[in-house]
């Protein structure tokens, strides 16, 4: 993902979050503009989330910004820019994503492992890493936040041996590389899901079209000027 990626200014649209300041630490002033931010963009996406369902992603947006020093986990510290990269950018997959148990490999700051999380409880989802920091302000917010469907998991993808219906990477730089350490780890009939900016090179698709159906899909993130897209994979080998 681009962190160069350029962003709309913001608009006012009418805010059905609570914005009540307390629990919150970075965000401050800005709470109400970033809620109305984040309210447009899931009308946008044609996401149903509740009123608390938005609050609570605002509440881990804060406390990305806040925990980020200590645990390294991410270069943005503007809230605005944070939450068009971090938070929407994450968000305008889960209307593409297929049913089941989900794996994020190299969730980062569980990204978009606690995401999906906080919009779909109802899902079971796994976020792993090998950088135990993360994992632990993973298990941190996740607390916090009473996400009890988020299993942070410290670990190499290869060490790793449980197999999920969905598994997705908003990290890895090659589509190549990324099947190559997820298919292991995907249930049969399950589905590899890979945020990528650029849509995958001509090379890219002719390496994997052979075993993979792929379907590329263009996103269209709410004010974020940069490309983005979700590439689905699914075995012909079912």
């Amino acid at each position: 993902m681009s962190a160069s990626a350029k962003i709309a200014s913001p608009s006012t649209s009418t805010d059905n979050i609570n914005v009540d300041p307390t629990g919150f630490t970075k965000l401050g002033s800005q709470l109400p503009t970033l809620a109305n931010i984040l309210v447009q963009a899931t009308q946008e996406l044609g996401l149903s989330l509740s009123g608390m369902q938005q609050r609570t992603l605002l509440l881990y947006l804060d406390q990305l910004l806040l925990w980020n020093k200590a645990y390294n986990l991410t270069a943005i510290t503007d809230p605005v820019e944070a939450l068009v990269k971090h938070v929407i950018d994450c968000l305008a997959i889960i209307p593409h994503l297929p049913s089941g148990s989900l794996l994020d490999i190299g969730t980062g700051a569980g990204l978009p492992a606690v995401i999906i999380a906080i919009c779909q409880p109802e899902r079971q989802c796994t976020a792993l890493d090998s950088n135990q920091k993360k994992i632990r302000f993973i298990k941190q917010i996740s607390s916090e936040l009473g996400l009890s469907n988020v299993q942070p998991i410290a670990s190499r993808i290869e060490a790793h041996e449980t197999s999920y219906e969905v598994v997705t990477s908003r990290a890895f730089a090659s589509l190549i590389d990324f099947v190559e350490v997820a298919e292991p780890r995907l249930a049969k009939g399950g589905q590899l899901c890979a945020m990528k900016g650029k849509a995958p090179t001509d090379d890219e698709l002719q390496a994997l079209n052979q075993e993979w159906q792929i379907k590329t899909i263009e996103l269209k993130v709410p004010r974020l000027y940069d490309s983005r897209h979700l590439i689905e994979l699914s075995s012909k080998n079912v």
